[in-house]
């Protein structure tokens, strides 16, 4: 257990020293829900990439719907702003899970469907669907947990407009499930990044992250 754990620290050391763009980002696991009453703040750099692991809860019977809320501030000058939310590949389960995310935020654009969310007056979201049910997607492998990913879709912007914003997950069949929201594409990793990297990778490459512990053997690596 020692000796895996030692591998397995020294492998996130290697990646964080080589890592490019798409796969350097410090991994975040939900702990309780990002709701709208509860949201997760980013109050790092929301140009500093950011990973959470997170989990909608929903129920396609009851139609319980669970929507998960993340909020930043851009104070004075323009930001480029990074989001992607991607979801594991677990076969049988997850072909069907394709969630959704929109960004609201002031004067941005009236949303053109409507949402199961309401919007700040003097708000506006941009909304990133993600495929139909169904369609096939394409996948990549994730060297830091050591599990393959579906690709989701993604907002890559500059906000110049100063004020808080909320980035909005769900899924709309209410299917539920695990996905990573990605926040950032800038490389800064100081020691409480390396060290909340560690930790969280242990946790991942264990699977500790899947709400759903009966299908962990049905993990695609």
């Amino acid at each position: 257990m020692i000796k895996n754990n030692i591998i397995i620290i020294l492998s996130i050391i290697t990646i964080l020293l080589t890592a490019s763009i798409a796969t350097a980002h410090v991994p975040y696991i939900e702990r309780s829900d990002y709701s709208e009453d509860n949201p997760f703040y980013v109050w790092k750099m929301i140009e500093k990439s950011k990973a959470f692991y997170a989990w909608l809860e929903n129920d396609v019977d009851t139609q319980c719907e669970d929507i998960d809320v993340y909020k930043f501030k851009i104070n004075n000058k323009p930001k480029n702003v990074y989001i992607e939310i991607i979801v594991p590949v677990i076969e049988n389960y997850y072909e069907n899970f394709v969630p959704w995310f929109a960004l609201v935020g002031p004067n941005l654009p009236s949303p053109n469907q409507e949402l199961p969310f309401e919007i700040p007056e003097g708000y506006g979201a941009i909304i990133k669907e993600n495929v139909e049910q169904g369609v096939e997607r394409e996948t990549f492998y994730e060297p830091f947990g050591g599990k393959s990913y579906y690709y989701g879709p993604i907002l890559d912007m500059n906000i110049s407009e100063s004020g808080t914003y909320y980035i909005y997950c769900w899924d709309p069949y209410n299917q539920g499930g695990d996905y990573v929201l990605v926040i950032g594409k800038g490389e800064f990793f100081g020691p409480i990044d390396i060290m909340r990297s560690m930790i969280n990778t242990i946790i991942i490459r264990r699977n500790g992250e899947i709400h759903m512990p009966s299908i962990f053997s049905l993990l695609t690596y």
